[in-house]
C-alpha cells in the first residue's frame, strides 16, 4: 500500500512556451526548445504518467489503477475507469490561441471531450492578463464576422492577473492565456481543444496552425459570463467548486503539519509555493501527487508553503 503517488513529468514543446519550468521550478528540461506544458498527472491512451518513487516505481498510472483500484481510488472504483483529472504546468511565454472546449451536451457529436479547467497563476509578469468569456451582447453572427475581419479582441473579456490568483474556466467558454503567465492547470481528463483564432502566428513547423472554426462556433456558450479571478490571499479557501472537482487553497506557516486520513477519497495535492517534507519525498514548489484512498498522507512545511488540494473528482 502506498500513501501517495509521485510521477515523472511529461514535457511538451509548444510554439508559445519558454524555459520557466527550468528557471522557476528548477526542473531539468529536454533540449533547447520552447517547453510549454508539463503533464504532471495523466491517464490517457496517448500519454501515461509513470510512478517515480516507491515500490510501484516504473509502473504507469493506468497499470497501478488496474492492479489496485480500490486501494488507490476507493471501494467502488472499476479498474477500467481512467483517472478523472489531467494536471499540467503551463509556461505561457507568449499568448496562447483563442480557443474553446466543447461542453458535454455538444462534445459527443463533434467527436471530442468536455473540459472544464482551473488556472492557478503561480507566477505572472507585470501586466500579465487572461481572456475568459465574451463581452455582454456578443452574438454568434457578430463573432463569426469578427473572425473574418480579424477583430475578435474587441469581443472577448480580458482582465489582469497576478501570482496567486485563480479562475475556473468552464467548457464552452472562449479563453486564452496571455504571455507572461506560469500556470498550474487542473482539468477534466480531456485533450479536446478547438482553436478559433491564433493572432496570425506560425507554428513550430513554419506553417499556420490548424483552426477549428465550425467546431468552435458550435461549442461556444453564447450566454457566457464575464468572470473575475479568485484573488490571491494568504488564507485557506475553496477557490474552485464545480461538478467535476473542488480545489481548496491551504496556507501553511513554517513547521505546520498537513495531513489526510486513511479510507478517504483520493486527492491531488499540489505545492504551488514553498516546500512540504514527507517521509517519502521532499515536495518542492511545482510538485503534484495523488494521495490514495487507503493511504495516510502527512507532511510538514519547511517554510511558508501553499498547497492546492483537489478532491470531489472520484465519486467515492
Amino acid at each position: 500500500m502506498r500513501d501517495f503517488l509521485s510521477f515523472s513529468p511529461l514535457y511538451q514543446e509548444r510554439v508559445w512556451g519558454g524555459r520557466a519550468l527550468q528557471t522557476v521550478l528548477r526542473r531539468t528540461l529536454p533540449g533547447p526548445g520552447p517547453i510549454g506544458e508539463s503533464w504532471e498527472i495523466v491517464d490517457r491512451p496517448e500519454a501515461q504518467s509513470v510512478v517515480a518513487l516507491g515500490a510501484w516505481k516504473g509502473m504507469t498510472l493506468r497499470s497501478v489503477i488496474e492492479a489496485h483500484p480500490h486501494e488507490v481510488m476507493g471501494p467502488q472504483w472499476q479498474p477500467e475507469r481512467t483517472f478523472p483529472l489531467l494536471i499540467k504546468w503551463l509556461d505561457c511565454r507568449e499568448r496562447l490561441s483563442l480557443q474553446v472546449h466543447p461542453p458535454a451536451s455538444v462534445a459527443p457529436e463533434l467527436g471530442g471531450e468536455p473540459k472544464t479547467e482551473n488556472w492557478y497563476i503561480a507566477e505572472a509578469t507585470p501586466g500579465a492578463q487572461l481572456i475568459v468569456g465574451l463581452r455582454p451582447g456578443t452574438t454568434q453572427d457578430g463573432f463569426a464576422r469578427a473572425i473574418d475581419a480579424g477583430t475578435l479582441e474587441e469581443l472577448v473579456h480580458r482582465f489582469p492577473v497576478k501570482a496567486g490568483d485563480s479562475i475556473l474556466v468552464q467548457s464552452g467558454e472562449v479563453h486564452a492565456i496571455d504571455g507572461g503567465n506560469l500556470i498550474l492547470e487542473i482539468q477534466q481528463n480531456s485533450d479536446t481543444t478547438y482553436r478559433v483564432y491564433d493572432w496570425g502566428r506560425i507554428g513550430l513547423d513554419g506553417r499556420p496552425r490548424q483552426m477549428h472554426i465550425q467546431e468552435s462556433l458550435r461549442s461556444i456558450n453564447w450566454a457566457s459570463r464575464t468572470p473575475s479571478p479568485v484573488p490571491a490571499a494568504a488564507e485557506n479557501a475553496v477557490i474552485a467548486d464545480c461538478p467535476e472537482f473542488r480545489i481548496q487553497r491551504v496556507v501553511l506557516e513554517t513547521g505546520d503539519t498537513f495531513s489526510l486520513g486513511r479510507d478517504e477519497e483520493p486527492r491531488v495535492v499540489s505545492v504551488v509555493a514553498g516546500t512540504l517534507v514527507t517521509d517519502l519525498a521532499v515536495l518542492a514548489k511545482g510538485a503534484n501527487v495523488v494521495t490514495t484512498y487507503a493511504g495516510k498522507f502527512e507532511g510538514q512545511s519547511q517554510d511558508a508553503c501553499t498547497l492546492l488540494v483537489t478532491d470531489h473528482f472520484s465519486g467515492t
